[in-house]
């Protein structure tokens, strides 16, 4: 496999992470308040991305280096491609924007609770 296609692995893998940690990152941010505000930040940047106009710069990464490696790249989102395709067949991209959205609304839900409890009990 020539770089620029271990690249584009390395960069399907990175997004992998990154959508890994805004789902699940607010178990790892129970007691660290400078890590809970990443995680938050990575929310809105989540929901930015599902509702925005704007394409994620991995899949813009992703894309270009399958292209350069002679790959078939994929069209549309990162989410769409790979989540559509193996876990959800034929569910529309609004469902999927609609409930990615919402998932991050709600883990800004659970960040909301623990900061007004952590508020609580400094009082």
């Amino acid at each position: 496999m020539r770089l620029v296609g271990v690249l584009a692995v390395l960069v399907l893998l990175i997004h992998v992470f990154w959508i890994l940690w805004v789902v699940l990152g607010w178990i790892l941010t129970c007691n660290r308040p400078s890590l809970r505000w990443f995680h938050i930040g990575s929310l809105l940047w989540g929901i930015l991305m599902e509702v925005g106009p704007w394409p994620c710069p991995l899949t813009i990464a992703e894309q270009w280096l399958q292209r350069r490696a002679g790959s078939a790249e994929y069209q549309g989102s990162f989410l769409i491609h790979y989540l559509e395709a193996v876990i959800y067949p034929d569910v529309s991209q609004e469902m999927l924007t609609t409930v990615g959205s919402g998932v991050c609304f709600v883990i800004l839900g659970i960040h909301g609770r623990r900061f007004w409890q952590e508020r609580g009990m400094r009082a």
